[in-house]
């Protein structure tokens, strides 16, 4: 701002007055330069960093179900009443715990969150990225977006990894145990979380600040500096969203199961997403090199816009 009020206060000025504009002007580019673009990376959970739901690495097992019998109700729940797939599980978890004499407590929710099963490499792929953006001159930010339990994430190895974990939630009763839905994340509470992430906002109640008008300019992340990484049907809309407003959608598959692969590359027909790779998250892997490339064009687009400015 000071370099501002000076440059345009003494522009008219000649000899080494004028020369000194120039050098402010100067300045004041480079410091816009030295600015680092903020590249957002947001996952899916289940399906996408591990390879079954996380309600199938302890919970089901809790209760004395497995999971095919677990959904099987959860699915009929939701036919026979025409309800939200994401409220009918969230309240057959509240009723088969409750059965069984299970308190579910956050901290209940984090113990089997620490079981949850990860695909290759993903332990180690935050690290991994931030230090190749860290090299490139990019700050990386990691973003959950999940259908699932908000609490269990918490408990997992990789919670730390992110900036925010946008998922479903319960209400607690003054003991601290789950007595209500809070939050359900569906197909369309993902693109709200999708365009909070651009503006910055992580309240996941927030329903005023993500519908007000903000400049291109002044928003967090732009669409264009976003990588969004699902492997289901949910994830379809957030995928679009991304896509059409000049971001990368990346559809994942595990790699053991011919009939995923073959989804993701629907995906890519249909032109859903803008890259399909087996969900494999080491430093040798297609995800690695689909992600850096990416993360290069970003980087090059944003100076040139930086370069554009001069004047």
């Amino acid at each position: 701002m000071y370099y501002f009020l000076i440059i345009k206060n003494i522009t008219n000025l000649s000899g080494k007055q004028s020369e000194f504009a120039y050098i402010c002007r100067k300045s004041l580019f480079v410091v816009k330069m030295k600015k680092k673009p903020i590249v957002a990376l947001i996952y899916d959970f289940d399906g996408t960093l591990s390879p079954g739901n996380m309600q199938e690495f302890g919970f089901i097992q809790a209760i004395g179900k497995t999971p095919e019998e677990f959904w099987k109700i959860s699915d009929g729940i939701a036919r026979g009443q025409d309800a939200s797939n994401v409220l009918s599980y969230m309240k057959l978890m509240l009723d088969e715990a409750s059965k069984s004499g299970i308190k579910l407590r956050r901290s209940d929710f984090r113990k089997f969150g620490a079981h949850i099963r990860l695909f290759e490499g993903v332990k180690e792929w935050f690290r991994i990225v931030n230090e190749y953006g860290e090299a490139h001159g990019v700050k990386i930010e990691h973003y959950i977006n999940s259908s699932g339990l908000k609490e269990i994430i918490e408990g997992s190895p990789i919670a730390g990894a992110f900036k925010h974990i946008f998922a479903c939630t319960f209400l607690y009763d003054e003991n601290g145990e789950a007595e209500w839905p809070g939050i359900a994340v569906d197909y369309t509470a993902k693109t709200q979380f999708i365009f909070k992430i651009n503006k910055g906002i992580f309240s996941a109640r927030d329903n005023k600040k993500v519908n007000e008008s903000v400049a291109e300019d002044k928003k967090r992340i732009p669409f264009q500096q976003m990588i969004y990484f699902g492997d289901g049907e949910t994830d379809i809309p957030s995928m679009k969203i991304v896509n059409m407003f000049g971001g990368n959608s990346v559809a994942v598959y595990n790699p053991k199961f011919p009939e995923k692969k073959a989804f993701a590359q629907k995906l890519l027909r249909q032109g859903r997403v803008n890259f399909i790779t087996p969900a494999v998250y080491s430093k040798e892997s297609r995800t690695f090199r689909v992600v850096c490339a990416i993360i290069d064009k970003i980087k090059a687009d944003w100076e040139l816009k930086q370069l554009a400015r001069y004047r």
